[in-house]
């Protein structure tokens, strides 16, 4: 779970460096720069990202596993998904 806070923390901060480099201006943070990046059309997936860091919030204070459970299926097939295009579409971008 650990690895997915991180990765997640990971992939808006570079994100937001993203579009800081590209000459975008606004708050800094990680709702309003998914949005901002699908708003400038660079991604199409802010919601998916959006809602594993609303999953992320709720699972950083479940002690039982019980929360964890019932999003795991969220988080494998829409929050993965999502993160595994960001780091493509990163990379792309990186290598021009």
């Amino acid at each position: 779970m650990q690895r997915f806070e991180f990765t997640l923390d990971l992939a808006w901060k570079v994100l937001k460096d993203f579009l800081q480099e590209k000459g975008f201006v606004f708050k800094p943070s990680p709702k309003d720069t998914l949005r901002m990046a699908q708003q400038g059309e660079y991604i199409s997936y802010a919601q998916e990202l959006i809602d594993g860091l609303e999953i992320r919030n709720e699972l950083s204070h479940d002690y039982s596993g019980e929360k964890f459970e019932r999003s795991e299926k969220i988080l494998r097939e829409q929050t993965f998904v999502a993160l595994k295009k960001l780091y493509q579409f990163l990379k792309d971008e990186s290598l021009r």
